[in-house]
């Protein structure tokens, strides 16, 4: 039998046709020059056969990224595994394996036994007993992770795109589990070892095995049904087309309000469990200039991608110089990172907040670095707006629609932070350093837009002038 360092050698062409294909790889638009093997390891049978590899990608630049794949080998690949094909070897089929029940269970199975293959640890976490007897389904809709749910009982994510130290997102949920908790899902075992050959001292997390949230409502979806609850409720009052006339949030069935404020007390119950698991700080000496000198530099560099935004841009560097000014306490500390309605759950008894790893696109050491919790408060802030304003409804007026939008944004966004005052300081009060964070948050998403979704553009290029022209 072909050893699996040589298994993953042999697919390695084929492999780099396969990964522009995958939503988590974050190379596409990009050359592929060479896919280099640097761990594989057997972790069951012969056929069919699960092979744990970490690859890394030549596209020309340094550091090269390194991925994590499971592979499933068979000599004869079942017919509702051909979407997950990647290559043949000799006489046997080479897929994704977390495609294939039969072998993805066995993850979980080396997790209860406590199994390490090779430096790879498969491991519980403290006074964790898991149920092995639980068959596995891939969640299709990520984009940069791989996460597979066990029955209705756990789910384990699959960090594809992985990097030597501590995970964060692992290392978040313990030490939220650690103080208590409610609003997380409990870390339940954990996947870790050498990100290369035996012998190296470089280790990452593979996996992180949870429990799963059974129904459950995401949070996008819940906000979005509720604007267009509001903009079909504006469509039957009378005179609504081609008039600004429109219901009032409070009054239709589907009002966001109450949850926006729940979501509110739980994210600053959050970041009060955050300071005390990993504490918190008064902002060093600098902190402020730093703030200020880094929105400085995105600004600077979306002006150059999108002229739209030039009419803005005294405003917007009037708005991030008042950051050096703030007087008062602004103490720092871990926080999501992350945080917009599609990071958090609705379920039966309250919301939970997920996905710590902070922002993909950003360095892992400054996603690391303390913060202002008021960044998480401006980005939700930004995450409502969207689901205000992304998606019309049929013909609708567009100033009219512009009006429900507002009104239910404005609505909302109070309401998060009525419920975050009820647990933490009042984000609006600290007004100059929210503002920033917010439009600082909105140039972000103009770079992304321009880049992505250009029909989106015009959302955060709104804000932006809705907000620097509330405050001239």
């Amino acid at each position: 039998m072909i050893s699996a360092v040589d298994l993953v050698a042999d697919i390695a062409d084929a492999l780099a046709a396969v990964l522009p294909e995958q939503r988590w790889f974050s190379g596409k638009g990009r050359p592929i020059h060479a896919i280099i093997p640097l761990r594989a390891t057997d972790l069951a049978g012969a056929d069919p056969r699960l092979v744990h590899a970490v690859v890394e990608v030549d596209q020309g630049e340094l550091p090269r990224d390194r991925y994590q794949f499971l592979f499933g080998v068979r000599s004869d690949v079942p017919e509702n595994l051909g979407h997950a094909w990647v290559a043949a070897s000799g006489d046997q089929g080479v897929y994704q394996a977390e495609n294939d029940v039969e072998l993805a269970v066995l993850l979980l199975d080396l997790m209860a036994r406590g199994t390490e293959v090779q430096g790879l640890r498969f491991a519980t976490e403290p006074g964790v007993t898991l149920d092995t007897e639980q068959r596995s389904r891939p969640v299709g809709a990520e984009q940069s992770n791989t996460s597979l749910v066990y029955g209705q009982t756990y789910i384990l994510k699959l960090f594809r795109k992985v990097a030597a130290g501590r995970n964060r997102d692992l290392e978040m949920h313990r030490a939220l589990a650690a103080v208590g908790c409610q609003h997380i899902a409990a870390p339940l075992g954990s996947i870790e070892g050498p990100l290369g050959t035996a012998g190296e001292a470089d280790t990452a997390a593979f996996g992180m095995l949870t429990e799963y949230l059974r129904n459950v409502a995401d949070g996008w979806a819940m906000a979005t049904a509720s604007v267009r609850d509001l903009l079909a409720e504006s469509l039957l009052i009378e005179g609504a087309p081609g008039s600004v006339e429109h219901a009032d949030p409070a009054d239709v069935g589907g009002d966001f309000a109450s949850e926006a404020y729940r979501l509110g007390h739980v994210v600053a119950t959050v970041h009060t469990d955050l300071a005390t698991a990993l504490g918190s700080s008064p902002a060093p000496a600098g902190y402020l200039d730093m703030l200020a000198d880094g929105m400085h530099r995105r600004l600077d560099g979306v002006l150059e991608q999108v002229p739209e935004l030039s009419p803005h841009s005294d405003e917007l560097r009037a708005a991030f110089d008042a950051v050096r000014g703030f007087e008062g306490p602004l103490p720092v500390q871990q926080v999501h990172g992350d945080l917009h309605l599609g990071q958090v759950l609705r379920s039966v008894t309250g919301w939970v907040l997920i996905d710590f790893e902070g922002e993909p696109m950003v360095p892992l050491a400054d996603r690391d670095a303390p913060a202002s919790p008021l960044r998480d408060v401006a980005a939700m802030l930004r995450s409502l707006d969207y689901a205000a304003n992304h998606l019309p409804l049929g013909e609708t007026d567009s100033e009219q629609r512009a009006a429900v939008a507002l009104a239910w944004s404005t609505r909302n966004q109070d309401a998060f932070c009525d419920g975050y005052a009820q647990a933490a300081p009042d984000p609006r009060k600290q007004a100059v350093l929210l503002r920033a964070f917010e439009l600082d948050k909105a140039l972000y998403e103009v770079a992304y837009e321009h880049g992505n979704r250009p029909l989106w553009l015009p959302i955060p290029l709104a804000a932006i002038a809705r907000l620097t022209a509330a405050h001239p």
